[in-house]
C-alpha cells in the first residue's frame, strides 16, 4: 500500500483489511512528502513520519493487526510517478468501496482537526 496516511483514517483502514486478506502480507509505504507537496492537490502534508507511523500503529491495533507481525511500514521517497515494464509477477489494482468508505476525504480530517484546534 502507498500513501501519504495524512492522517491515516477509515478508509484507509479497509483498504488495509482487504490487502491483508488478498496477500496475508502488507507493506505500507509511506511517501516522504513532509516539507514538501506530495504533487498536484496534495501540498496539505501536515504530519511527520513518526506521526504517521504512530497514526496507522494505532488505526491498526483497534482491529488486533500488530507491526511486525501482520504489517511493516517504511518509509520511501516522495514517489509521483510509477511505471513499469512487462508484467513479472505482480498487479496494480484500483479498489472500488461502498458510497460511505469511498467518502471520507484526509482533506475534511485536516480540515477538522484544524478547526477543533489539534492540528495547526
Amino acid at each position: 500500500m502507498l500513501g501519504r496516511w495524512q492522517p491515516w483514517h477509515d478508509g484507509h483502514q479497509s483498504l488495509f483489511k482487504r490487502c491483508i486478506l488478498k496477500t496475508g502480507q502488507v507493506i505500507i509505504q509511506v511517501r516522504d512528502v513532509q516539507g514538501s507537496s506530495g504533487g498536484e492537490g496534495q501540498e496539505d502534508n501536515p504530519f511527520d513520519w513518526g506521526s504517521v507511523c504512530k497514526n496507522i500503529e494505532d488505526g491498526l491495533i483497534k482491529d488486533g493487526f500488530k507491526r511486525g507481525v501482520d504489517y511493516e511500514i517504511m518509509l520511501v521517497p516522495n514517489i509521483v510517478n510509477i511505471s513499469y515494464g512487462r508484467g513479472v509477477g505482480y498487479i496494480l489494482e484500483e479498489e472500488i468501496f461502498e458510497e460511505d468508505i469511498e467518502s471520507i476525504s484526509a482533506t475534511k480530517i485536516r480540515k477538522k482537526m484544524r478547526e477543533e484546534g489539534e492540528l495547526t
